[in-house]
């Protein structure tokens, strides 16, 4: 019998917030690869509720408690930042057929960029198939309830950022 081999994964997304859904992914993520980086992107072409820093620092917040993740800033192509992290594997959430395709898409070219990085696609658990960080931003700002849809410390900052 062979010992397993040591792999070390990626999981990226700019996490504006982080909601339930990320953190599930990511937590099956962390049971699947030896180590897993949850790599917080800058994409400047999105307008954030929280900047890049609280965006990290909140994601740090929400998965404390599994112990083969560490939370990272990443700009640039994630490729590169694969490469220079040794990172083996990309993880991504997909929730329906539209992120199907577009992640199928950034799949393929993360592969013709990086032939040697592979990318797995993980759908959310059926609980958390309808959160997105778009919804729930929009509900936030409306006032909405947001309980179950993001972790409690999200919720608190959210609360904080929409109110008033």
């Amino acid at each position: 019998m062979s010992e397993a081999k040591h792999v070390r994964a990626a999981y990226t997304g700019t996490f504006d917030p982080i909601t339930n859904g990320h953190a599930d992914v990511i937590r099956r993520a962390a049971g699947m690869f030896s180590e897993l980086i949850v790599a917080v992107a800058s994409n400047s072409s999105k307008k954030s509720i929280f900047d890049h820093a609280e965006r990290v620092e909140l994601a740090q917040l929400a998965l404390a408690d599994v112990d083969n993740v560490t939370v990272m800033s990443a700009q640039g192509l994630i490729v590169d930042f694969a490469r220079k992290h040794g990172v083996a594997v990309l993880v991504r959430g997909v929730r329906g057929v539209g992120d199907y395709e577009y992640e199928k898409q950034m799949a393929v070219m993360n592969r013709h960029l990086a032939p040697e990085i592979e990318t797995v696609l993980l759908a959310p658990s059926p609980e958390y198939a309808h959160i997105s960080s778009t919804l729930v931003r929009e509900i936030a700002f409306l006032d909405g309830r947001i309980t179950g849809l993001v972790p409690e410390v999200v919720a608190k900052r959210l609360h904080e950022k929409t109110s008033g």
